[in-house]
């Protein structure tokens, strides 16, 4: 914080998405930090509870002002923006006093290559692809803790690679794991489309983007990760299908894996429970009846992990490892202010550690 006992200065820029009203409504609460500034090319000049119904009397408004004012002053400055547009602002933002914490996926890859090909399009400036530090805390929290820059996970990201961590730090995850994961409609966006549309969506499942979703590379690089830092080389690939399910918020993965027939549901528990000894955030309830739901963590921070351990066939262990969150807490908004949390010097539950809705 900027003094000692003072609150720290945050800034939002891109205020009006879901992702940055989540922001807003955890940082409003938080009692170690003031929200100072929201920014926004859209409703600009309008109260914050104009555009977020669930505000009330915050007395700030939605301000159109360059990223570079906007940093200004600022502790930590949250960009809340869409895909392709944060990487355009990086020149802007490079020499800002202020530390950043992107939530779109545009610092998260370290390949430029990579990036081009689930993107789209080639990343303005590849040379600062891998200057930030993934925002990760279950893998990643001491480089988080002296970040300038922190590239907040994606949903799906999150969820999948929560359930894999322990598995791909132990040097087990070899070949191809399969993914199944089913979203609700907020990780599309605030502006309605032919797929989030309600009408056509509350009663509908269907697939998209299989084979190719762009959180697949990221989540092959955070397991990547994790096998370097268990000692071991990465050996694994993702086939990852996601989901379009008929509920607002919620992510609920499941993935497939094989592994050696010699480890045990003994062994699993072991390596989960270890794993996640020390995470404020992740509760594993392991192989019993409770499994991970949606119901139970939305509006919260807790991501909840489960497994099923099966037989060997063909002398492979068969595992299936479920995982649900809240993709614009855990999975969004709220893992971003985690960290913001970590940069901080704060414990990571503070002002974030309100229970889940129920039911």
């Amino acid at each position: 914080m900027s003094e000692q006992g003072s609150k720290a200065k945050i800034a939002i820029i891109g205020g009006t998405g879901y992702g940055g009203a989540e922001l807003v409504r955890l940082l409003l609460a938080h009692p170690a930090v003031e929200l100072r500034r929201v920014t926004s090319i859209d409703r600009v000049g309008e109260p914050l509870e104009a555009v977020h119904h669930n505000l009330h009397a915050t007395g700030l408004r939605f301000e159109d002002i360059t990223p570079s004012k906007a940093v200004e002053g600022m502790d930590v400055v949250f960009l809340a923006l869409p895909h392709k547009v944060s990487a355009t602002l990086a020149p802007a933002l490079s020499d800002a006093e202020a530390r950043i914490i992107d939530l779109s996926g545009d610092f998260r890859l370290r390949d430029a290559d990579t990036y081009a090909r689930f993107y789209g399009q080639e990343h303005p400036h590849p040379e600062l692809l891998g200057q930030y530090v993934y925002g990760l805390p279950e893998l990643h929290r001491d480089a988080i803790a002296s970040a300038r820059w922190v590239a907040s996970p994606g949903c799906f990201a999150t969820t999948i690679a929560l359930g894999l961590l322990p598995l791909a730090r132990a040097g087990l995850l070899r070949g191809a794991i399969h993914t199944v994961a089913a979203t609700g409609s907020s990780g599309s966006g605030a502006y309605a489309s032919e797929g989030t549309h309600h009408p056509l969506r509350v009663a509908n499942l269907k697939i998209y983007k299989p084979l190719t979703h762009q959180h697949t590379p990221e989540i092959e690089q955070t397991l990547a990760d994790a096998c370097v830092q268990g000692g071991h080389a990465a050996a694994s690939s993702l086939q990852f299908v996601p989901v379009s399910a008929p509920l607002v918020r919620g992510i609920l993965a499941n993935s497939f894996v094989q592994m050696p027939a010699e480890v045990d549901a003994a062994r699993i528990e072991a390596l989960f429970r270890e794993f996640y000894a020390d995470a404020a955030f992740v509760r594993v309830l392991g192989a019993g009846a409770r499994q991970s739901e949606v119901v139970a963590i939305k509006g919260s921070m807790w991501a909840d992990v489960s497994w099923t351990v099966g037989d060997v066939v063909d002398g492979q262990r068969q595992l299936v490892v479920t995982t649900a969150l809240d993709n614009l807490v855990k999975g969004g908004a709220g893992q971003a202010v985690q960290s913001m949390n970590i940069m901080l010097g704060l414990p990571d539950r503070t002002g974030i550690d309100a229970p889940a809705l129920w039911p």
